[in-house]
């Protein structure tokens, strides 16, 4: 049986999964759930263009409007 850290979505590839996994690293003392975290990632994953080279922690830095919108997707408070 699968974690909760480690329950990704189906259409994720693996070049995703990492980028997600280290997210969901990145934000695991933010005082939020596994599953806030976890959709949290998977929504700034999918708005990162495929070629992206830094991770969700360094981009959603320089891309506020995107975090708010997958703040209020995940839940994140």
């Amino acid at each position: 049986m699968a974690s909760e850290k480690t329950k990704i979505s189906r259409s994720s590839n693996a070049d995703d999964i990492k980028w997600i996994a280290k997210c969901m690293d990145d934000n695991k003392n933010e005082g939020q759930t596994v599953e806030v975290v976890r959709k949290y990632c998977e929504c700034m994953v999918s708005k990162m263009d495929e070629n992206e080279t830094r991770s969700v922690t360094q981009w959603e830095k320089s891309h506020p409007k995107e975090r708010k919108e997958c703040d209020k997707v995940s839940g994140w408070k």
